[in-house]
Formats: structure tokens, sequence, C-alpha cells
């Protein structure tokens, strides 16, 4: 095993989780993580793509995924900072993964909106148990989606040929 890929490599399951855990805490996720999640994965691609085509097709990738996300944020159904992250976590997984990133974000969003929905009514009776975004979440009726962009993320990626570098 290489040092370096190993390294770069590891950087994608890192700040993805930072990001999940921002977004519950504060629904928010920095700018620093998506650039710096895009830079990083940009290096990866550019150290281990095959043809110009490959990297081209990554960043395809995030660009398809970053204008149907606009369109989410214009119609106000989702955040920009979900929007930004969705693409560099795009840009990681590649063209080929794209159709399974989206049934993945499917899958998990929709989930964790039944799971939000159910707790705030569950925990009503015992307000202590509701902190991060939950804690207010009666005021504002979101759900920080970058959980799910996370999850999908990270599940597509430990089957992506990502994984390689750690076996």
């Amino acid at each position: 095993m290489q040092v370096l890929p190993a390294v770069v490599t590891a950087v994608f399951p890192v700040l993805v989780v930072h990001a999940a855990v921002t977004d519950f805490f504060s629904m928010t996720i920095s700018n620093r993580v998506s650039i710096g999640l895009f830079a990083v994965g940009l290096a990866a691609v550019a150290l281990t793509a095959g043809s110009p085509a490959e990297v081209g097709a990554h960043f395809a990738a995030a660009g398809v995924v970053f204008a149907i996300g606009f369109a989410c944020f214009a119609f106000g159904w989702m955040g920009g900072g979900d929007v930004k992250f969705a693409a560099a976590v795009a840009f990681w997984l590649g063209w080929p993964h794209m159709l399974d990133f989206g049934l993945a974000v499917s899958i998990f969003g929709g989930g964790l909106t039944l799971l939000v929905l159910a707790s705030d009514r569950l925990l009503d009776p015992l307000p202590v148990l509701k902190f991060g975004f939950l804690a207010r979440f009666h005021e504002h009726r979101r759900v920080p989606y970058g959980i799910a962009l996370s999850a999908a993320g990270l599940q597509i990626f430990s089957q992506s040929d990502w994984m390689r570098v750690f076996l």
C-alpha cells in the first residue's frame, strides 16, 4: 500500500463525516469542507485517472449534480451548502456511480425525513432529548440533508475503486 494514495483517499470519509456532524448541529456545511473535498478529489483523480476522458467524467458528474442541486436550491428544497457538498461528493464518485448515488441519497433522505418527523412528535414530552437541529425543528421544519448525502456518499465510496487503495 502506498502512503500518499491512502492518505488522499482517507480524506473523503473524514470530510464527509465532518459535514454530516456539523450539518446535524448547525444546519450548515462549511464552504471549506466542500472546497477541500473537491480539491483533494481533484488531486486524487489526477493521480489515478487513466485518461483525460476519465477526469472529464468526474467533472461531468459534479456538474450534473450541481445543476440538479441548483434547481432544488432555486425552489427552496435544498440549501446551498448541501448543493456544493453534493457536487464535491459526486466529483469523487465519478460518472459510473451517479445512479447509485442518486438512489442512495433518495433512500437515505426519505428515511432521514421520516425519522426526523417521528422524532419531533415522539420527543415532544421529553424536550431535553431534542438537541442539534431537532431542538429548533419546530421553528424551521427543515431537515439537514447533508446527513443523507454523507451516508449515501460513504455507502457508494465503500463500493468504489477508491477502496482498492485500502485493500
